[in-house]
């Protein structure tokens, strides 16, 4: 009997080894994938959105808030005609689901869009991550609504 009970207790102790290993991992990941989003972050508030380029996947997909849906060379594309006098981030989340994340926060940013007109906008964006088979997170999609005031 004392032996089931110790074979029991390792076996408990092994579970918890193995679920504390994966918060490990867990935290681990949503620390990375958060500066992934500051990278993108610096990348438009410097104007520079050949920073962002590595960190969108080939087959990235946006679904703006108009709700247009671009793919990564449209994207980028955009994003270097759009100018930006100020932008931040707020109450950014990262959740794990294995090899994946998603992103949630708000995003604010004023200066001027693709076509030259004032721009002033406040949104929430969701933004899917993966982890890719060498290893690297890039963004898979990104969709942003905005924020009735």
């Amino acid at each position: 009997m004392k032996r089931f009970w110790i074979l029991g207790l390792m076996g408990l102790l092994s579970l918890g080894n193995a679920a504390w290993s994966q918060a490990q991992t867990t935290a681990g990941t949503e620390k990375a994938v958060a500066a992934l989003e500051q990278e993108w972050l610096h990348s438009q508030q410097t104007n520079n959105p050949d920073a962002v380029a590595p960190l969108l996947a080939d087959k990235f997909v946006s679904t703006n808030s108009d709700g247009k849906v671009t793919d990564k060379a449209a994207s980028l594309a955009t994003a270097k005609a759009t100018k930006y006098v100020h932008v931040e981030y707020n109450d950014v989340k990262v959740t794990v689901f294995g090899d994946t994340a998603i992103a949630t926060g708000g995003f604010k940013a004023k200066g001027t869009d693709d076509s030259g007109k004032p721009l002033d906008v406040n949104e929430q964006f969701t933004d899917t991550w993966v982890k890719m088979p060498g290893g690297k997170w890039q963004c898979v999609a990104s969709h942003s609504s905005p924020v009735k005031m």
